[in-house]
């Protein structure tokens, strides 16, 4: 192995004791025999890599290399940072973070913050356009009143467990690999617990049931998310408790559409109303209101009520309703009618010229 360690690293001898970690940690990330199986050439820049920063990592072992070299070292009894297991063994806590052996490291002594709760909620379109208050029933699992979450019986403590020390997870050794499991004695708590709490049996949770107010604002659409902070599992360890996501589904309404904060209606219109133009009182979701037909309104045409649609969630107003005519032509008629509908086909001829000049251009087209 090469003996100057600076160069071995790409890094000078002023660099911070921060700057020759990070070094280090990106040549072995990159040679790390996970990641090179079978390659010789990167087993041999691992090691000589972890042999420069298990050096110049060690603020006195570096001192004495800077000033006597290898040798100097040598003499003091270094010996090189062995073989793999013992490099895993040094820098455990730099291959913890570079391949995900963190979980390892990470006790659950501490607070736990309890887990989020989903909950589908149906509403009506009415509900969702105009706001309403719901009632809603959750069963949880609430911190325990008895233990305070600890899971532990008054006056009693848990125990660090004696496989993992603590740690929650076991690493073993399979050849260059290091495996990191959740430790089968404590369940990834990092201790055990001899005298378990009466009321959770050591859970630290008990479950229970709970009615919500929830408060559902105007103009919510189908899919929208609601948050209910502190709704959710109870903490552990006197962590906080989880967070209550209530997801709306919204009902589709029988005549209207929603199409953001507009609404459309289709209104079905005699033709006569449609050729006269007329005053008609139509349904909003604001009630009725008077919706003005010019006369000569063609079936498909579209109207338009100014803020009669769904207030905007995130403010900026109200929507429209937008109505589309659609006419309809009478199928059974009475004698009156047939003989007024026949005095004013006698009428129309007289001035369906520019009918007629445009159905004989459509037959010149289609000959």
């Amino acid at each position: 192995m090469g003996t100057d360690y600076y160069q071995t690293l790409k890094v000078d001898q002023s660099s911070t004791a921060e700057e020759i970690k990070k070094a280090y940690r990106k040549l072995a990330l990159k040679y790390h025999p996970d990641r090179n199986p079978n390659n010789k050439e990167a087993e041999e820049r691992f090691k000589e890599a972890a042999e420069a920063y298990e050096v110049l990592g060690d603020a006195k072992k570096r001192q004495i290399y800077d000033q006597y070299g290898i040798d100097g070292l040598r003499n003091s009894g270094y010996q090189g940072p062995g073989n793999f297991n013992d490099i895993f063994s040094s820098f455990g806590d730099i291959f913890d973070d570079l391949f995900s052996f963190g979980g390892a490291r990470q006790t659950q002594n501490g607070p736990i913050r309890g887990a989020d709760l989903r909950f589908d909620l149906n509403i009506t379109f009415m509900d969702a356009a105009l706001g309403t208050e719901k009632e809603i029933e959750i069963t949880r699992a609430d911190t325990c009143d008895e233990c305070r979450g600890s899971g532990t019986r008054e006056g009693r403590e848990a125990e660090t467990c004696p496989e993992c020390r603590g740690r929650g997870q076991v690493i073993r050794s399979q050849g260059f690999f290091r495996v990191s499991t959740t430790c089968p004695t404590c369940r990834g708590e990092g201790r055990v617990i001899k005298d378990p709490c009466k009321v959770c049996n050591g859970h630290g949770l008990k479950e229970i049931s709970k009615r919500l107010s929830l408060k559902i604002p105007a103009g919510v659409d189908h899919g929208a998310r609601m948050r209910v902070s502190g709704e959710g599992e109870g903490g552990r360890h006197h962590g906080p408790p989880g967070d209550l996501y209530v997801f709306l589904y919204v009902e589709p309404h029988e005549f209207f559409l929603r199409d953001g904060a507009d609404i459309h209606l289709r209104l079905p219109l005699s033709m006569t109303r449609a050729a006269l133009g007329c005053s008609i009182e139509v349904p909003t979701i604001h009630g009725e209101k008077t919706l003005e037909v010019p006369a000569g309104t063609q079936s498909g045409d579209t109207l338009r009520l100014k803020k009669q649609g769904i207030p905007r969630l995130r403010g900026g107003g109200t929507g429209d309703m937008i109505i589309e005519v659609d006419v309809k032509t009478p199928k059974k008629l009475s004698s009156r009618q047939k003989e007024l509908l026949e005095e004013f086909a006698v009428l129309e001829e007289e001035n369906s010229t520019a009918d007629e000049g445009f159905l004989k251009k459509l037959f010149r087209m289609a000959s």
